[in-house]
């Protein structure tokens, strides 16, 4: 059963989320990692509310315990089975103690964050598998519901507060600023911030495709490698999310590069320096693949667990995404799909077979071409969460 989060807006929205915290920790702890206000803190008040909580953002909590972590086990009455510590990226050493309660005391905890670098150097691996990882993404269709707006998320993205924003550029921008401040410079991911802010607005622009980093390094007017590390801090701190290449192929040589998303559309169009997309441009076909894509991660980490990757012959054909080995979609922001948007469908049917081609769009309603579905982006998504393409 989903849990149910008030987004901090003027009229104070409530959002059934799909992720259910309590669910999650009945057997097992876990980390719950997303971007910052993608509504962590918001679900654990809803989900958990008589729960426990640490906040390693509070700066007496993150001083008392980075004094002395044994503190954690003092505190926490025996009889206590859940506990939260949010942001605990901000203290890795923590987990060694997490690690104790979980084995002497059988204590589940939810352990947030916003960044995974931190914790990878700093401890994850010393938990030894006694927490799983789930992800938190900004709002999807499926659970604003009525409230989805298709123009606005692609406008403004799905980070709550930004959704439901009265002055949502003002805010993106004050994110954007926030990201390099808190993620980038407090955790000394890098030192040379104008480069990386450089590199930052490179890396935007080059949303949704196959990266030539070579290119990226002479215009942000870095070092190619370190463009690459770069990179891995965009990922690390889930910003960006990786989409691999589909190398299996029958026929055609496949590309094996992989494409990068950033994680809201909104978030990349201000990092761009837009101030929106205007609909029927490539900036805006641009925008409703990666707000497709957003939802695919969604159903992906919530609920299937499919794996999901893209497709592209060295000769040109692609298919913007698979899932599994099964089903390939082609996602095209116009409301006419013509011939020629089929042919990175037929090409990718005479390598493998599978169970479904579909291309998704803005048409009105569904139609069949041959064997290729037709489907306006609002059934895909009903279709998506009721399991026809698992």
């Amino acid at each position: 059963m989903a849990t149910v989060a008030t987004v901090a807006t003027n009229d104070d929205v409530s959002i059934a989320r799909e992720l259910d915290l309590g669910a999650l920790l009945a057997r097992k702890s876990h980390f719950l990692l997303g971007p910052r206000q993608t509504g962590k803190t918001f679900l654990i008040r809803q989900g958990l509310p008589t729960v426990r909580r640490y906040d390693l953002l509070d700066h007496a909590v993150f001083l008392e315990l980075s004094r002395d972590p044994g503190r954690l086990g003092q505190e926490i009455p025996r009889n206590e089975r859940l506990v939260v510590i949010d942001e605990v990226q901000r203290l890795p050493s923590l987990l060694n103690e997490v690690h104790r309660l979980i084995e002497e005391r059988r204590i589940r905890f939810l352990l947030t964050g916003s960044s995974a670098r931190r914790l990878r150097g700093g401890g994850v691996n010393l938990l030894g598998g006694r927490a799983r990882v789930r992800h938190l993404h900004p709002l999807s269709a499926r659970e604003l519901g009525s409230r989805f707006q298709l123009e606005r998320a692609i406008d403004r993205g799905l980070l709550p507060s930004i959704y439901f924003s009265d002055d949502p550029r003002a805010d993106l921008v004050a994110y954007a600023g926030t990201y390099l401040q808190q993620e980038i410079v407090a955790e000394g991911a890098t030192r040379n911030v104008p480069a990386f802010s450089r590199f930052l607005r490179v890396a935007a622009l080059c949303n949704a495709t196959i990266v030539n980093f070579t290119k990226v390094a002479s215009d942000a007017q870095v070092a190619r490698t370190t463009v690459h590390e770069y990179f891995e801090i965009l990922k690390e701190t889930l910003i960006l999310h990786e989409l691999p290449a589909f190398r299996t192929a029958a026929r055609r040589k496949p590309i094996a590069s992989s494409k990068y998303y950033f994680f809201d559309t909104g978030v990349v169009t201000a990092l761009q320096g837009r101030d929106r997309r205007a609909v029927g441009t490539s900036e805006w076909g641009e925008g409703f693949e990666t707000w497709l894509l957003h939802e695919l991660r969604c159903w992906r980490d919530y609920h299937s667990g499919a794996a999901l990757s893209f497709w592209r012959s060295t000769s040109g054909f692609e298919v913007d995404v698979l899932i599994d080995d099964h089903t390939a979609i082609e996602i095209k922001a116009s409301a006419t799909v013509g011939p020629a948007d089929l042919k990175g469908l037929r090409a990718l049917s005479e390598e493998m077979r599978l169970r479904r081609r579909i291309v998704v769009c803005r048409e009105r309603r569904a139609r069949r071409i041959d064997d290729i579905d037709i489907m306006p982006w609002s059934d895909f998504l009903d279709a998506l969460w009721a399991d026809q393409f698992r």
